[in-house]
């Protein structure tokens, strides 16, 4: 096959991907889908934050460890069609898009519900469509733009949760409680059902197709190698920082939100953290939390713009895409992938004037099931890659998963049993429905549209960058 005439620069620094991989867990599954989370399993949803925290965190040691191996943009899709076949490198790419597209609707969605808070009889298609046209037009300009968009929206979400969690602490030891609650702040209002495990160990099951959700994503810190001026050394450095965003973002601010204000009143109307500072008659707070999750919003919207453009420019470069996604502008953009993911967006602005109350779970399901099919496709990858490598005795770099093949196969069969959870309930069964489907489209597609001789795997990795700033 040809190659790529028109290629992507690189533009993104140490401390773009680094804010990057810091925003990528702070977004609409924290800010918003939390609020779901909550409801299902109570306080024992932050056990459910750091049991599918330690898996995420082996998924992206072991694309870590592929990156500094293969840094090329496409990443995970090149790993599967290197490692597992060419229609699985297929699936992968698709189904990452899939789930780039679905997040993008979830949340523009969640914006749409965030400016309810100031504006509430405005329709919230309109400010869907507002959002849609600034995504657009950031995702238009160089990846310098994007990257720095990235990280000043991500130094904004880090200090506001930093911030809250400092705030409400001291709100605790001082006792403050929420107008009309009777319990203390602290222990008596996070245990104020009895239990930790207020809805049973069912409801912490249910819990992680919310929770998973919200994790969402943070697979595309491996899209920016062929984007970066050293992905060997920017990729790792990012993928170390999980534990402690997971730990801190997570676990450390829903313990505080949960401590200050009653769990079983967080409604969904909002996001929690809005809500509750709202009832703690600190309205200012509320305002500027929502300012906050407004930010978190737009900059999940564009880095789920970017990943999906950039994998849908390695697909069509190995000829698993239409050819015209390979087109780039002067600024280096995959602008025609932009305006499919516009197109998408359009979607989401329909979807929310027609759906504006169920909308949510159903998609944060949808987007759930994707993402963990991708993550299973990098265990994956990875488990074929260290099989290789002892048949070959190639020597492992200084990158590894801890724990090993031992570590990837746990965390498979967990994702595994997260698919199985979709179906306990009614509102999430129809994740895997969906997600056959899909599947068996991307089949067919396979079948009958990719081209015979494109399907011959060749040294091209899928849609390296030439390395031009």
């Amino acid at each position: 096959m040809s190659e790529i005439k028109q290629a992507l620069f690189r533009g993104l620094n140490a401390r773009h991907i680094r804010f990057m991989a810091l925003g990528s867990a702070i977004g609409t599954g924290l800010f918003y889908g939390s609020s779901a989370a909550i409801q299902a399993a109570g306080p024992a949803v932050l056990f459910a934050y750091m049991i599918g925290g330690a898996a995420v965190f082996v998924v992206m040691r072991a694309m870590g460890e592929m990156a500094v191996k293969h840094p090329v943009s496409g990443s995970f899709a090149h790993y599967a069609s290197r490692y597992l076949g060419r229609f699985a490198g297929f699936v992968t790419g698709w189904t990452f898009t899939f789930e780039m597209a679905i997040v993008a609707i979830a949340d523009v969605t969640a914006f749409g519900i965030y400016m309810g808070f100031w504006f509430p009889e405005v329709p919230r298609w309109i400010w869907v469509a507002a959002v849609v046209l600034l995504i657009a037009a950031i995702n238009l300009m160089k990846v310098k733009v994007f990257g720095e968009t990235e990280f000043w929206l991500a130094v904004i979400k880090v200090s506001a949760i930093v911030a809250m969690i400092i705030g409400g602490a001291a709100l605790i030891v001082f006792g403050f409680s929420a107008e009309g609650q009777s319990t203390a702040p602290g222990l008596e209002t996070l245990f104020g059902a009895g239990t930790l495990f207020a809805n049973g160990f069912t409801g912490l099951l249910l819990s992680f197709a919310v929770v998973m959700f919200a994790f969402g994503g943070i697979e595309t810190i491996g899209i920016t190698a062929g984007e970066a001026d050293d992905p060997a050394k920017a990729v790792p450095a990012a993928i170390n920082t999980v534990p402690l965003r997971i730990l801190l973002f997570y676990v450390g601010s829903l313990a505080v939100i949960m401590m200050l204000f009653d769990w079983r009143q967080i409604d969904g109307s909002s996001s929690p953290f809005v809500q509750i500072f709202d009832s703690l008659g600190i309205p200012a707070a509320a305002h500027v939390l929502n300012f906050v999750v407004i930010s978190a919003a737009i900059s999940a919207i564009n880095a789920d713009t970017f990943g999906a453009g950039r994998m849908l420019y390695a697909l069509a470069g190995k000829g698993l895409a239409p050819r015209s996604f390979t087109k780039v502008s002067a600024n280096g953009v995959p602008w025609m992938t932009v305006l499919v993911m516009a197109g998408v967006l359009v979607a989401g602005v329909l979807l929310n004037a027609l759906l504006p109350e169920s909308l949510f779970l159903v998609i944060a399901s949808l987007a759930t099931f994707a993402t963990v099919w991708v993550w299973v496709m990098i265990l994956a990858s990875y488990l074929s890659m260290r099989r290789e490598m002892g048949r070959t005795g190639t020597q492992r770099n200084a990158f590894e998963v801890p724990g090993g093949t031992v570590s990837a196969w746990v965390a498979l069969l967990f994702m595994a049993f997260v698919v199985i959870l979709l179906a306990l309930s009614a509102e999430t069964r129809i994740a895997l429905y969906v997600g056959a489907g899909w599947l068996l489209l991307l089949g067919l597609g396979y079948k009958l549209l990719v081209k015979p001789e494109t399907r011959q795997e060749t040294a091209e990795p899928l849609g390296a960058g030439t390395g031009r700033e």
